[in-house]
């Protein structure tokens, strides 16, 4: 395995300032490749049919879809290609600020360790895995490039607000957890979904969840799980409409707005909301009173 702790608070010996590390690309076993091998076997039996259509458009163009841990150099030569971003490695989590300084000068952080073979299904932090299969494909696409760089300038200038907890937010329901209306339906995008086997089909399928059109202040005020799937999905009209409401929106007086407004509960529907579906909450109930008997 590469890398053991990936919880740090300041750069690991060998790390340079801006946290970035040399992938070591020759370090990883047979069995770390066999890892991704498994992972990735399993998603691409999936994400047809499931994945929007600019996600698949990146996996192929990446050439994400073949087989062992991709080499980082050479990722990047492609990608800088298409859109101008790189994937540079570090260690594990690095601070907000680095992540958004990186992110605004078009560089992605991923970490260089992959789960181990017991933690197929689950892995508290992101990794390798999560971090280049989930979130790299979409780095093809012009609008999402844009969007992320956008957002990384933008979370610069959340950190002086003091706006970080309701700026991430929207990374999670977007970046990470975001689906699209493709020309063929809904359509999963965000990494979090698109690297899960079981959340792939849950996004979609499941009775349980909220699907909510997606609203910029809507989803800044609203709380979400760290822990399991998602009580919500918010649902973008197309990238191109994402793209354009982050960044014709002045944030500062959009903070202003919301900042004594109290959150929005996880589940809770709103008057207001486009409501795509209404969800049962039935596997959060079940999941609530299986952890209280």
């Amino acid at each position: 395995m590469i890398q053991e702790t990936h919880v740090l608070d300041r750069p690991p010996e060998g790390a340079a300032a801006d946290w970035t590390i040399p992938q070591n690309w020759d370090g990883y076993t047979q069995e770390d490749h066999g890892v991704w091998d498994t992972l990735l076997e399993r998603q691409m039996k999936l994400l047809p049919g499931r994945a929007a259509q600019a996600y698949m458009n990146g996996l192929e163009a990446l050439r994400l879809s073949e087989r062992g841990i991709p080499n980082f150099e050479e990722l990047s030569e492609r990608l800088m290609k298409l859109t101008g971003w790189q994937v540079v490695a570090v260690p594990g989590l690095v601070p907000d600020d680095v992540f958004f300084e990186h992110m605004a000068n078009r560089r992605f952080v991923a970490g260089n360790f992959i789960r181990r073979p017991d933690q197929l299904d689950y892995i508290q932090e992101p990794d390798v895995f999560h971090d280049v299969f989930g979130h790299v494909p979409m780095l093809a696409d012009p609008r999402f490039a844009d969007y992320l760089e956008a957002y990384g300038r933008g979370g610069l200038r959340a950190l002086d607000l003091g706006m970080l907890k309701q700026l991430g937010r929207l990374y999670w329901y977007t970046v990470e957890f975001g689906l699209v209306r493709d020309e063929e339906g809904l359509r999963i995008y965000g990494s979090g979904i698109v690297s899960s086997s079981a959340e792939s089909r849950f996004a979609l399928e499941s009775d349980s969840p909220n699907r909510i059109g997606f609203d910029l202040r809507r989803v800044m005020r609203t709380e979400y799980r760290i822990d399991d799937f998602q009580q919500n999905y918010f649902v973008i009209d197309s990238f191109d409409d994402l793209l354009r409401q982050t960044t014709e929106t002045d944030f500062a007086p959009l903070y202003d707005s919301i900042r004594e407004l109290p959150d929005i509960p996880i589940a809770a529907i709103l008057e207001k909301d486009e409501v795509i579906t209404h969800g049962t909450q039935e596997y959060a109930r079940s999941k609530a009173e299986g952890e209280a008997v």
